[in-house]
């Protein structure tokens, strides 16, 4: 077991055996506990989308982010997280969407200018630097109207990159059935980074909800989420609550969409016919920022979901049941670990024709549309579905097909990225690319 944790924290896919991209279920056994990664569609269905209430998030998974997330409602269950969804919801609906496009715009042309920069130095580009900038660009501007040039969302993302850096997705307690008040052995620069990006949350929060009260705070996400009531209760969001939704909108906005932004790019810049084809298409956006623009982006759409099958951010998701169960003719205790894996499920061989290949045009075929009915889920499925799975994919589209008209991605042969995971898929020494002006 010790072997098996320091594989799991040096890298969550290498810990994995070649064997299950082509099973349809797999048993893991600790002295502590019993772990099943399930791949079959229909046992997945079960999961996420028939019964959900019956399988609710793994706490042994909230062991090593509570210190950061505390109780936001990408760790928590039942009522509470019942409750959270009644009241964040309505800030990503789909009308929503159009009205932070703008500054997602702003965000994406801001972006493009750096890169334009690098582009004519002619340099070779570790360009995971560059997406994550951009989605925390995003992230602050559609949530709290602040350009990533203020002076605490600098702090913010500094903060984050440091915690991205030092968090494995599983720690100790994660394989230990450990009492409350036991030390949850986080390293010490985790602890310290989660603590200094908590305070300036809390400064952010604070801000905006005396802003409110006076009358003269701006229309953004962070206003609509802390002005909604509970439908059910007529409560409001705390700022301590407001916090931890804050942490985990920037750890999932801006880790997740740097890491499919970063090898969506990779990808077009190793099949230059595609990069060809979305630069051209790219044409289609006008100077000024028009939302009706998304819709004509179907090559770029499709190029990004091709990045997000490859290298979903999120690699697993673990789930725990709450009574014993039957699974392929096997019996699964209570308080077993169920393991969803989109890394596994998206490359599985019996599920997806040339699973390992990059294929946009996939998307059109019979296969491609039934998997992605079945075997697709990046962001999750049914009732705990990502809030912003909209907002990533408009976000994804409009950065890649802004920096496709402008500039042109070339690989840089000896530098071949590896996919890890930490918190998301990166790589493991980044990913370069050489950019030039178009």
């Amino acid at each position: 077991m010790l072997r098996y944790l320091k594989l799991f924290r040096a890298d969550l896919l290498s810990a994995q055996p070649a064997r299950l991209y082509r099973a349809w279920m797999a048993e893991f056994r600790t002295p502590f506990f019993r772990s099943y990664m399930i791949n079959q569609p229909e046992l997945v269905k079960t999961v996420l989308k028939d019964r959900p209430m019956d399988f609710p998030k793994s706490g042994r998974i909230a062991e090593g982010l509570r210190p950061l997330l505390g109780n936001s409602v990408f760790l928590s269950n039942g009522e509470t997280w019942l409750r959270q969804r009644r009241i964040i919801d309505p800030a990503f609906e789909g009308g929503r969407l159009k009205e932070t496009y703008p500054a997602m715009w702003e965000a994406a042309q801001a972006a493009l200018a750096r890169l334009k920069v690098e582009a004519g130095a002619g340099a070779e580009v570790e360009i995971e630097e560059h997406t994550s900038h951009a989605a925390a660009d995003v992230i602050f501007r559609t949530l709290f109207s602040l350009p990533i040039e203020h002076d605490v969302a600098q702090a913010v993302f500094h903060e984050f990159r440091a915690y991205q850096r030092t968090q494995p997705i599983l720690n100790l307690a994660a394989f230990l059935p450990l009492p409350r008040w036991m030390p949850r052995f986080h390293r010490r620069s985790t602890r310290g980074a989660a603590k200094r990006i908590r305070a300036l949350i809390t400064e952010l929060t604070a801000a905006r909800q005396a802003e409110i009260v006076a009358g003269r705070a701006p229309d953004d996400l962070a206003t609509k989420i802390l002005t909604t009531a509970d439908p059910q209760t007529g409560e409001t969001f705390s700022t301590e609550e407001m916090v931890d939704q804050v942490a985990i909108f920037f750890l999932a906005g801006h880790e997740t969409s740097a890491s499919a932004l970063a090898w969506a790019l990779w990808l077009v810049a190793a099949y230059p016919e595609w990069q060809e084809r979305l630069a051209a298409e790219a044409q289609l956006l006008g100077d000024v920022p028009d939302f009706a623009d998304i819709a004509k982006l179907r090559l770029s759409r499709d190029v990004f979901r091709e990045a997000l099958r490859l290298y979903p951010p999120v690699p697993m998701m673990v789930r725990e049941t709450t009574c014993p169960e039957r699974f392929r003719d096997r019996d699964v205790p209570k308080g077993a670990q169920v393991v969803l894996s989109p890394w596994h499920q998206h490359r599985h061989e019996r599920l997806w024709e040339n699973p390992d290949g990059f294929d946009p045009a996939r998307w059109g075929t019979g296969n491609g549309k039934r998997c992605a009915r079945e075997a697709y889920m990046p962001f999750s499925a049914g009732p705990r579905v990502c809030t912003g799975a909209g907002f990533a994919m408009v976000e994804g589209v409009l950065l890649l097909s802004l920096i496709l008209r402008d500039l042109r991605l070339e690989i840089v042969p000896e530098r071949i990225p590896e996919p890890v995971a930490f918190l998301t898929v990166r790589a493991r020494d980044g990913i370069w690319l050489r950019i030039l002006p178009r």
